[in-house]
């Protein structure tokens, strides 16, 4: 129901109405005033006094032909045929005017009317002015190249100006108000080519200066448009256009914070469009930085502080736009986001705030209900800002303070008051305020309550005052490394070469780190590997800048470094992990391997070029970060081990998967590829990853095979290659990738021994020759170790020969005592050669009841018993091959139950050894000899004899 006008409301509106009638009539306009074409036409009117003086004064749009234009759905890029300019200045001008009007009017009357949501008017508008400024420059264009000829560079080649759109023009949802940050670049130096040659820099400048005077200058049609340029590099004080490369070396020495923020939503808006999508290509690395970057923090305070007092000094507590809880601080939460991530993550690279914040969502860095609370009060407030705005077609973000115009913003919103609309208005902004606050809590390192005497400890640090004896005095016991480690500190070259912002920020930070470090579980270890993590990111402000601004992720990281060497050492070598130490999304894990695949795809997808050592580098920070993670939800006591191993495992296998890929795609750019479908080329895993049970430091046993048929086929390419010679090629490629040291560090160890003929044998064998190894010249380990071995990558045609080859050579009827025998010898002899027990320490894995004692067993029952249940053979994984041996009547429930329960306690430790830096040898304790007797008992109950070791 249409709220109720007041009286005076009601008077207004029906004299303006009757105004207009008159001057149809007067005008000899038809106007059709049936109840539907009144009641809208009423409603612009309540709405807008702007929409009431175009129809005064062009009352023909009143007409059917105009009302027509209003209802009609396409936006003003549908209509840009009518502004054909005049070559005389003033006709021009008046033609953009009338045109801007009749567009503005469409606009205000489908708004009102409800024929058009939020997204559609600020996008529409926009259109509007992208249709203005082409037709301006166009027309500026030609009137130069009637004076000086065209503008050229050195070479000769043509250059166009390149109008940069900022702001809601640049993001696509201008206000209908609103004026427009514009920057003028063109591409390169030169000069015209007319008789009367101007250099490039002053030919643009005068375009530029007619581009701005036939949009913003007054005249009896008003302006066009409100023109702002203050937004080029050196501001006012700046050339009014400049070549690209002038652009790049401003924002590379002297870009400031917030021109990164801005540059946000730039983007060309008229000209040379593709010339201005080169330039922001230029200047990407300027916006967005290679790495996660915090001290996006220090420019969005910086900015906030310039706007605050801006607010006091003017009085705009209630401004729509830079009052508390205002349009600009939910841009700003969005693009914190934006810069801190987008250099890593392009999806987030997007102008729109509303597009941007579903981005955000959508990678989980705004949660869902912080993301719909935002949005929900954007959009209200931008209702509200585009009311105040149409109201009188002003550049204002204030309601206005009369009662009159804020009934009619109210009712025009579908308000029953202003009071109500007003309750609504505060609703939204403090949810905003409250979530604004929420981003920059974060400062707590610069004012959070650090203890005195941890500032006065750095202070006497940075004094060289500091021995063991104050260290231990100060709870670092014993303080003899605690003392030299902190000594060294801001002694090393990386400290002392730093900014002195970054500095500032370094001591700031340590008294923060001493305390937490001093409450730790291990305050000696946790402060030591502190000191190097700082002295390894002294020379990357960013972060410094993250441990600086999140509380959060000081006590996570030193909760971390006192309890898990491995995690520490893996932060300190890749300090791009920190974020993972911060991330909230931290319990959203890739649990399954098509999930870890689809986000490797993903990652790689983000990739601004598609160039081997950037993609290696890319896998290599991607499985570093996963295996991190893997490791907190471990340390943490979010996953048990059996999954932790599982989900190790298949990120090993993603990125096998990923390089294999990787190196097919290099070797067929270089060579060709080979007839036939698919690659023809397979990779299987061995041991831990062939049994989907990696540790944190596993490495990877690999053996290559290829299609027979191929052997002796030639490749396609510009120097083609024989298969084998092809296949030999791919798999070292794939060797080498995996195992080469890269800025971002090493993917994994590989073994390759497995193969045929061990270290003897060819890297890659053919399908043919694998299986005639596999059934004539085999050794039974050798069987134990294919009983493990799966495809992880290549050809899924080869892949399901394998799976078909391992089965038959597996499922071959054996002599059941000949094979308790040989898994029983070599077991007893890969004891005596490795294992570490002793009477106070147990070897998790060589020691007698281990857990290779229970990997054989099952390897043995396998061998035994395939032939006839071939139920064994579906599964690698030792738990799972547990449950296949218990469901297959191998094992009872009670012989199972002992395997599963010690299968998942060894691994559990030996997990945990590995986060500690130790080798994966425990202490005894009742438990672990309890388990050990347990497995012992029931492997002998089985028919194994694994306790007698051989001489070594």
């Amino acid at each position: 129901m249409q709220p109720k006008e007041s009286p005076a409301l009601r008077a207004l509106i029906d004299d303006r109405y009757a105004e207009l009638a008159a001057r149809c009539r007067l005008a000899g306009v038809a106007l059709h005033d049936d109840a539907g074409v009144a009641e809208r036409i009423r409603r612009a009117l309540l709405a807008s006094d702007f929409a009431y003086d175009i129809w005064f004064r062009q009352p023909q749009l009143l007409a059917p032909q105009g009302l027509e234009r209003l209802r009609a759905g396409g936006d003003a890029s549908t209509r840009s045929e009518a502004l054909k300019l005049d070559p005389d200045e003033a006709v021009c001008m008046a033609t953009l005017r009338r045109f801007r009007h009749a567009e503005a009017l469409r606009l205000v009357f489908r708004d009102v009317n409800g024929l058009d949501e939020l997204p559609e008017t600020l996008s529409a508008t926009s259109v509007l002015y992208e249709v203005l400024l082409g037709a301006a420059l166009g027309w500026s264009e030609r009137a130069l190249a009637s004076r000086y000829g065209h503008s050229r560079d050195h070479d000769g080649a043509l250059q166009r100006m390149v109008v940069v759109g900022f702001g809601k023009l640049g993001g696509t949802e201008l206000n209908f108000s609103s004026d427009i940050d514009l920057v003028l670049a063109y591409p390169h130096s030169g000069q015209s080519d007319g008789p009367r040659p101007l250099d490039n820099s002053e030919y643009f400048v005068r375009m530029g200066r007619q581009l701005v005077r036939l949009l913003a200058e007054p005249t009896v049609d008003g302006i066009c448009a409100r023109v702002d340029l203050r937004l080029r590099p050196f501001g006012n004080a700046g050339r009014l256009a400049l070549p690209f490369s002038a652009m790049e070396q401003y924002y590379q020495s002297e870009g400031r914070d917030w021109e990164r923020y801005a540059w946000i939503k730039a983007r060309a808006v008229a000209g040379d469009r593709n010339a201005g999508k080169q330039l922001q290509e230029l200047l990407r690395p300027f916006v967005y930085r290679k790495y996660l970057d915090y001290t996006a923090f220090a420019g969005l305070r910086e900015m906030k502080a310039l706007i605050d007092a801006e607010v006091a000094r003017k009085d705009l507590a209630d401004n729509l736009k830079l009052g508390p809880g205002g349009i600009r601080e939910v841009e700003f939460i969005v693009q914190l986001t934006q810069l801190i991530r987008g250099g890593r993550e392009p999806s987030l690279r997007v102008r729109g705030l509303l597009p941007a914040l579903t981005a955000c969502e959508a990678r989980g860095h705004i949660a869902a209900a912080r993301a719909k609370a935002l949005r929900e009060a954007y959009v209200f407030l931008r209702k509200v800002e585009n009311r105040v705005q149409m109201l009188r077609d002003a550049q204002t973000h204030d309601i206005p303070q009369d009662a009159l115009s804020r009934e009619r913003i109210a009712l025009g919103l579908g308000h029953a008051s202003w009071e109500e609309l007003e309750a609504e208005l505060a609703r939204h902004r403090a949810v905003v305020s409250e979530e604004f606050a929420e981003v920059l809590v974060p400062q707590g390192g610069r004012t959070a309550s650090v203890p005195a005497e941890d500032v006065a400890l750095w202070q006497r640090v940075c004094a060289e005052e500091v021995s063991p004896g104050v260290l231990e005095a100060a709870g670092f016991q014993p303080g003899a490394d605690a003392a030299e480690a902190l000594l060294k500190l801001p002694q090393a070259a990386a400290v002392r070469a730093m900014p002195a912002r970054s500095r500032e920020q370094l001591d700031r930070l340590m008294p923060q780190l001493l305390a937490l470090a001093r409450d730790s579980a291990a305050p000696v270890p946790c402060l030591l590997r502190l000191c190097r993590l700082v002295q390894a990111v002294a020379r990357r402000s960013s972060y410094l800048a993250l441990l600086e601004e999140q509380p959060a992720a000081r006590r996570r990281l030193a909760d971390l470094f006192a309890r898990s060497a491995f995690l520490a050492e893996r932060v300190i070598a890749q300090p791009l992990l920190l974020d993972d130490v911060l991330d909230p999304r931290i319990d959203q894990l890739p649990l399954k391997r098509a999930d870890i695949s689809a986000e490797i795809s993903r990652v790689l997808g983000t990739l601004d070029e598609r160039e081997a050592e950037a993609e290696l580098e890319r896998i290599n920070e991607f499985k570093a970060s996963t295996a991190f993670r893997l490791g907190l939800a471990f340390n943490d006591g979010r996953a048990d081990a059996v999954a932790t191993a599982r989900r190790l495992g298949a990120l090993a296998e993603s990125v096998v998967i990923a390089v294999t890929a990787l190196a097919e795609r290099e070797l067929t750019e270089q060579h060709g590829r080979l007839p036939g479908e698919g690659s023809g080329f397979a990779v299987l895993g061995y041991g831990s990853l062939g049994g989907e049970e990696l540790g944190f430091a596993s490495d990877l046993d690999l053996v290559f095979v290829y299609d027979t048929r191929r052997a002796h086929l030639m490749s396609d390419g510009a120097r083609p290659i024989e298969g084998s010679r092809w296949y030999q090629r791919l798999a070292q490629r794939v060797m080498n990738w995996l195992t080469v040291l890269t800025r971002a560090g090493r993917l994994y160890e590989v073994d390759t021994r497995l193969r045929p003929d061990g270290s003897k044998g060819l890297l890659v064998s053919s399908l043919e020759a694998f299986a005639e190894y596999q059934r004539s010249r085999a050794w039974t380990w050798e069987h134990q170790a294919l009983q493990r071995a799966r495809p992880v990558a290549g050809d899924a045609a080869l892949n399901a020969e394998l799976v078909e080859v391992r089965r038959g050579i597996l499922a071959v009827p054996r002599e059941h005592a000949r094979v308790l025998a040989d898994v029983s010898d070599m077991r007893r002899r890969w004891r005596a050669e490795r294992d570490r027990s002793d009477e106070r320490q147990f070897d998790l894995k060589q020691g007698h009841g281990g857990l290779l004692d229970i990997e054989f067993a099952l390897q043995g029952l396998v061998l035994a018993h395939a032939a006839e249940r071939p139920l064994l053979l579906m599964s690698t994984a030792n738990a799972a091959l547990i449950e296949a041996c218990r469901t297959s009547g191998l094992l009872d429930a009670a012989q199972a139950d002992v395997f599963a329960r010690a299968h998942g306690e060894l691994l559990r430790r030996a997990l945990a050894c590995t986060l500690d830096l130790r080798s994966r040898i425990a202490a005894r304790d009742p438990e672990l000899d309890a388990l050990g007797a347990e497995v012992r008992r029931v492997t002998a109950e089985l028919g194994f004899a694994f306790g007698q070791a051989l001489p070594a």
